[in-house]
């Protein structure tokens, strides 16, 4: 580990420390533009983090070939454990490597990368704290060259790390205090205002709200743990064991929620990965506005 805490998060000090010292360490840019989806790749090639290879949300952690079985619904299906595992080993991911993700979109999109190898019991695995832009500003080192692809890894699927929910247990638990919802979408969106994605707008019945990026201060950087633990006791009471799905539209955004109530000391948290676009395209879940 490149420190001590178990903390899902790597500093840029930190990071850089590791690549100097590590050969296992491997950097994930995962940058990209949900309405142009070529901008990250491209933005990747303008710069990026020396030594960096480009990982893309569509390509890499998405299945769009619905003759496909996959192990979730949605805008972004996730693939099945097993297919990820091996585009992991295209990738280049060993057994013992040292992953850090990152991206330039408020870590928006590196999360979906850092919980997927998770998923897939790989538990070395980082966000860099800040993305590029705190990189940039500490003065590190940046290219535009892409470095040479990797050799296969040899990783292995391992017992999974984190905890996958679907669109049927959410609504088989729906209105029980067994079950919190927390919708990572913006207001309007979950009020039902607008709905620029997906075919229905609204809310899971009982969901509450929080934006994705509220977790982050205005450096971009993840604000601290307690005050994400104060933040979550207000919106979620202290309850700290009981089980919260996370969800957003596509089960992307989501992810910051997740990190941020994993600093906040919460320990039965979910993914909900098909999320609303799932949600709102089958007729027998119910939907709530306002």
């Amino acid at each position: 580990m490149p420190h001590s805490s178990k903390s899902p998060l790597i500093s840029c000090q930190e990071l850089q420390a590791l690549q100097q010292n590590n050969p296992n360490c491997l950097i994930f840019d995962v940058s990209f533009d949900l309405f142009q989806p070529a901008a990250g790749f491209a933005q990747y090639q303008e710069c990026h983090i020396a030594g960096s290879h480009y990982v893309n949300l569509d390509q890499h952690l998405s299945v769009h070939n619905s003759q496909q079985a996959c192990a979730s619904g949605g805008r972004h299906p996730l693939p099945r454990p097993e297919d990820f595992a091996l585009t992991l080993r295209q990738l280049g991911v060993n057994q013992d490597s040292i992953v850090v993700v990152y991206d330039r979109n408020g870590l928006n999109y590196c999360g979906r990368l850092w919980w997927m190898l998770k998923w897939v019991g790989h538990a070395n695995v980082y966000i860099l704290d800040g993305g590029l832009q705190a990189w940039q500003q500490a003065g590190l080192s940046t290219e535009n060259s892409s470095p040479t692809a990797l050799p296969s890894g040899n990783f292995q699927l391992q017992e999974s790390g984190v905890s996958l929910c679907t669109a049927q247990q959410v609504f088989d638990n729906l209105g029980r205090s067994t079950q919190v919802i927390l919708d990572s979408r913006a207001g309007p969106r979950f009020r039902g205002e607008v709905e620029p994605l997906d075919t229905q707008a609204g809310h899971i019945p009982g969901a509450f709200q929080r934006t994705f990026n509220e977790n982050l201060n205005a450096q971009g950087l993840f604000k601290t743990a307690k005050q994400l633990e104060q933040e979550f006791a207000l919106l979620l009471g202290n309850n700290k064991t009981q089980s919260i799905v996370v969800h957003c539209g596509s089960g992307v955004s989501a992810i910051p929620n997740v990190v941020a109530l994993t600093l906040a000391g919460y320990q039965q948290v979910s993914l909900f990965a098909g999320s609303w676009s799932e949600w709102c395209n089958n007729p027998k879940y119910p939907v709530a506005k306002g």
